[in-house]
């Protein structure tokens, strides 16, 4: 588990085309064992869906308060966007063709931008932020990868500083707790290789 951005940029991944110049803030990797051959992002997210992970108490709890805070100052009122702001744009037709959920579907509080066999992005616009979340899975000889990657837009001067505050909370307890839980779920759906 870890922080991983080299061999992330360096993966064919239609993301990097998609958000050309949006802030990459996080990516994070997670190893799984190589249970079987072929197994994809499509398939694995089949099994459950990776914003349903179990998280840690001390998660759970961030998450609890954030949304309570959020709630009591309007952060997560949906900020209103015209179609040329929203990621979705950024697609070709080939995209919106190629992707197996229809564009724009809800996703938990994300909506999804497009999703193939082994990458997802999804995105929120809210008061804070116009967040992505990108999820891959890349299969080796020995291993598969999962990655983490956060995008954020600014939307204004809060963004910035929203986005220092939670750092050491996203780094050091909510990111860890939802790989664990990725691993987790791995293991349930595939075993353990």
């Amino acid at each position: 588990m870890g922080n991983s951005s080299a061999d992330y940029a360096r993966l064919p991944l239609r993301v990097h085309d998609v958000l050309s110049g949006v802030r990459l803030y996080d990516v994070w990797t997670v190893d799984l064992p190589h249970a079987r051959a072929g197994i994809t992002l499509r398939e694995f997210l089949s099994k459950g869906n990776t914003d349903s992970v179990e998280l840690s108490p001390a998660a759970r709890a961030l998450f609890k308060l954030r949304f309570a805070v959020g709630g009591v100052l309007g952060w997560d009122r949906e900020r209103e966007t015209d179609e040329g702001e929203s990621f979705a744009s950024r697609l070709t037709d080939a995209d919106r063709r190629a992707s197996m959920t229809p564009v724009g579907a809800e996703d938990g509080p994300f909506r999804i931008v497009y999703q193939f066999e082994n990458e997802r992005l999804s995105e929120i616009a809210n008061r804070t932020v116009h967040a992505a979340k990108l999820e891959a899975l890349v299969e080796d000889d020995a291993r598969y990868r999962f990655y983490l990657a956060i995008y954020v837009r600014d939307v204004g001067f809060i963004t910035p500083v929203y986005m220092a505050a939670i750092a050491p909370f996203r780094w050091w307890i909510v990111y860890p707790s939802i790989l664990r839980g990725i691993s987790v779920q791995w293991e349930r759906a595939f075993g353990s290789g």
